[in-house]
């Protein structure tokens, strides 16, 4: 167990009883953990668990005794495998981009200073990774799956991927990666630095809020400061809005359609290049 800043055994946290579908958050000491909890579905992503980690993200931001925010999956399987297909694609097709991105210029957590770490508790898929993407120091159990599988269904990742990857791991594998749906295991997301280190699974939650209150001990403005000259650095803004834009092609096609509907139907897609 991690020692806080009195140098007693720090106590790892677990949301408040919560429904499963929804965002847990909860705060110990100058540590904010947020939940992804919908473990049935690997923590698969509803509208509303989208809108409610917003939530949490802008209750950790504006806490001024938050220093950092552990983000993790809940159960042993799954960070996230991603979006809700049945429910997020048919709204997406219809043009309904802004239930996922309200602001084009903007990503998971691209606006946040206070430095995230991940714990990856399992799968991290497609949605899951965009989220993790946007995150500062990841922490990987040794089970965990990494991928971006939309090409295989018809789409291409819209939460910042084409962006972010490119930027975080050599091109040849962020290409494997969004061209070929292909998986990467933990040790060589590892090798690969797209995670910071990979521990055993029942270590990952205690080894994220050793991390945390790390960084916790440090001073909050110049942490703040380090990570936001770093974020802004990249200039990332018009980069997610061409993204966007060309994501909304995509989503307009055929095989968009047939993609998901094929997932969710258990059987092979039949694409028409159109």
């Amino acid at each position: 167990m991690p020692a806080s800043e009195d140098g007693s055994k720090a106590r790892i946290v677990a949301p408040a009883t919560i429904a499963e579908g929804d965002v847990g958050y909860a705060v110990d000491g100058p540590v904010a953990l947020i939940t992804l909890d919908r473990p049935s579905a690997h923590n698969a992503l509803t509208i509303k668990m989208i809108r409610r980690l917003a939530e949490a993200t802008d209750a950790a931001r504006q806490d001024d005794d938050v220093r950092a925010i552990v983000l993790t999956g809940a159960g042993e399987k799954a960070f996230s495998a991603g979006g809700d297909l049945g429910e997020l694609i048919p709204r997406l097709t219809r043009g309904e981009l802004d239930i996922l991105i309200p602001d084009p210029s903007k990503r998971f957590f691209s606006d946040v200073f206070k430095p995230v770490i991940a714990a990856v508790n399992g799968l991290c898929l497609a949605g899951g990774l965009e989220i993790l993407l946007g995150t500062d120091i990841r922490i990987a159990a040794d089970h965990a799956i990494f991928g971006v599988p939309e090409v295989r269904w018809g789409l291409v990742p819209g939460g910042g991927t084409h962006v972010r990857l490119p930027q975080q791991i050599p091109w040849a594998i962020a290409m494997r990666l969004l061209l070929t749906g292909d998986h990467l295991d933990a040790g060589t997301a590892a090798l690969h630095g797209l995670v910071t280190e990979v521990v055993p699974a029942a270590a990952v939650r205690e080894r994220a809020f050793e991390v945390a209150r790390g960084i916790s001990r440090n001073a909050p403005v110049a942490v703040r400061t380090a990570k936001e000259i770093a974020v802004r650095a990249l200039g990332n803004e018009s980069r997610f809005a061409l993204e966007l834009a060309l994501n909304e092609r995509v989503l307009r096609t055929d095989d968009a359609v047939e993609g998901p509907r094929a997932f969710v139907e258990k059987r092979s897609p039949i694409y028409r290049n159109r």
